[in-house]
Order: structure tokens, then C-alpha cells, then sequence
């Protein structure tokens, strides 16, 4: 008669308890996207106050996670610490369940679609927000020249030659190669937003806190990392170069940068995650019974 070894037992019981927390922390993608549509609801019917306030929260977070980037470049390690380091502003954002326009470019358009939210609402969402992300990254670039210039008595040092140098890089070289240039910064914009509304949607798909951290690092390394062009990161990095003089104007920032990249985040925050996942992965209406035939209704009576 074989003897079950309690080693042996104590060591599958300690697989299948791991085995039931995975199942209770991980997130399907049809239930990921029933999630979504719920968070696409809420979020949709904020008060102005509120996503405003979000959204500007937001900006400054995402700036303190930039200047952090930089700063990590200027003590000479390869650039790729620093993309390391930048996700840690979007988790704080997520965690803290604040309001970032860019993940919101994948988040409603799926609830348009289903049916959950009107056009008009995702439109005022997107504005409002959008607003309060650059008040927030446009106000947390003026403290950080402050404080880097000993409130305007220096130059910076390397960080605000770092700074200055990506303000133009951002603008005036796109400017330089013309209609080229524009639609260079468009098509980074939307390979970057293409990870960032990734992130967005992966911070759904764990229940756990160290999972969703986890979960929405991944994708916003990878876009950081390749120098792709974010529409919020830029309302800190580009006023933050000018307010340290950088040779860029209000018109250079708007039309070499701001707009194409905001267009490119929106084309493929919309199409590319939101709609393409929940086209997809959305719950299908169940089929409508098919009426039987008389003659074979009176068939199976028999």
C-alpha cells in the first residue's frame, strides 16, 4: 500500500493556494474590458471641478517624474535608468485614481461605442482634463525653474542645459524639416500613446497593488526609452526650456509639437487600444433564438 508523503501533500496544497490567488488577481481581457467601460462611465460623469483637479494633479506628477528622468541623465548613466525611473509619476496617477487625458483617449471612445456614454460626454471629459493636465505641467515646470535657478539667479546648470536642448529638439528641429517634421512628431505620438493607453488598461488587470504596478511599468518604460512624444510630458519639458530660455516660442510649442502630438495620441489611444481591444474582447449580445418551423415543432411532438 503507497504511503502519500505529507511533504508531498503540504507541497501541492501550497501549488493549488497559489494557483486560486492567481486566478482571484488576475483580470481576463473580457473582464478587463467590462472594467473599462465601468471606469469609461465614472469617469464620464465627473463634475468639471473634479477633472480639473485631477487632471491638473496629474500634470504635476507626470512633470516630477520627467525632472527625474533628466536629473538621472545629467549624472552621466545611459539614458535608459532614466526611462526606467519615469513610470513611477503614472503609477502615483493611477494609483491615486486621478485624471491623465492620454489614457482617457482609449478609455471612452469604447463607451461611446457600447452605448455607456455620448459623444458630448467624452468630449467634455477629454477638454477638461486636458485643460487641468496643462495647468498642472505648465505650473510644476515654473516651481522646478525656480528651484533649479535658485529662482532665476543661474542658468540651470546641466539640467536646464538638458532641458533646453530637448525643448528644441521637440520644436525647432521639427520645424526645420517642415511638413517632414510634422508629421514625424504625429507618428511618435502615436507609437507613444499606442504603450501609454496600454499601461492605462494593463493597471486594470491585476487586483493586486504590486501586480498593477507591475502591469502598467512595462509599457511606459518602453515608450519613454525610445524618445516617443507624449502630450502631457511635453506641456512640462517644453515650458520648462523656455522659461530657461531656450529659443522656443508659444507658436513653435503649438504647432511644431503640441498639436500634432496631441492628434497622434488621441488616433492611437482610440483606435489602436481602446476600440481595436474592445472590438475584440467586448461582450457580445447573445444571439436571438430562431423561431422553428411549424412543421418541425409538430415533428418533435410526435
Amino acid at each position: 500500500m503507497n504511503r502519500v508523503n505529507p511533504s508531498d501533500s503540504n507541497s501541492i496544497k501550497i501549488k493549488s493556494d497559489s494557483w486560486r490567488l492567481y486566478n482571484m488577481d488576475y483580470v481576463t481581457p473580457t473582464e478587463l474590458i467590462t472594467e473599462a467601460l465601468r471606469a469609461a462611465k465614472r469617469k464620464a460623469g465627473l463634475g468639471v471641478r473634479d477633472m480639473l483637479l485631477r487632471g491638473t494633479l496629474s500634470g504635476a506628477f507626470l512633470g516630477f517624474a520627467t525632472s527625474l528622468a533628466f536629473m538621472v541623465q545629467t549624472q552621466g548613466v545611459p539614458p535608459i535608468v532614466g526611462a526606467m525611473l519615469f513610470p513611477v509619476g503614472f503609477v502615483m496617477l493611477v494609483l491615486l485614481g486621478l485624471e491623465l487625458a492620454t489614457g482617457n483617449f482609449a478609455l471612452l471612445p469604447p463607451a461611446v461605442a457600447a452605448g455607456e456614454i455620448t459623444l458630448g460626454r467624452l468630449l467634455r471629459n477629454w477638454f477638461w482634463v486636458y485643460l487641468g493636465n496643462l495647468a498642472g505641467s505648465a505650473g510644476y515646470a515654473l516651481l522646478f525653474y525656480l528651484a533649479i535657478t535658485n529662482c532665476g539667479a543661474d542658468n540651470g546648470g546641466p539640467l536646464g542645459d538638458l532641458l533646453r536642448a530637448a525643448a528644441q529638439k521637440k520644436t525647432l528641429a521639427y520645424m526645420a524639416a517642415g511638413g517632414a517634421g510634422w508629421g514625424t512628431a504625429l507618428v511618435k505620438a502615436v507609437l507613444c500613446n499606442w504603450m501609454v493607453t496600454v499601461g492605462a488598461l494593463l493597471a486594470m488587470v491585476s487586483r493586486s497593488t504590486i501586480g498593477k504596478i507591475v502591469a502598467m511599468w512595462l509599457p511606459i518604460l518602453t515608450f519613454f526609452a525610445q524618445g516617443f512624444e507624449h502630450s502631457i510630458v511635453n506641456m512640462f519639458v517644453i515650458p520648462a526650456g523656455m522659461l530657461l530660455h531656450a529659443p522656443v516660442t508659444f507658436g513653435n510649442w503649438w504647432l511644431w509639437n503640441q498639436i500634432p502630438v496631441t492628434i497622434g495620441n488621441i488616433l492611437s489611444g482610440s483606435l489602436f487600444t481602446g476600440l481595436a481591444l474592445y472590438s475584440t474582447f467586448g461582450t457580445k449580445p447573445a444571439p436571438e433564438p430562431v423561431a422553428a418551423e411549424p412543421e418541425l415543432v409538430a415533428m418533435a411532438a410526435r
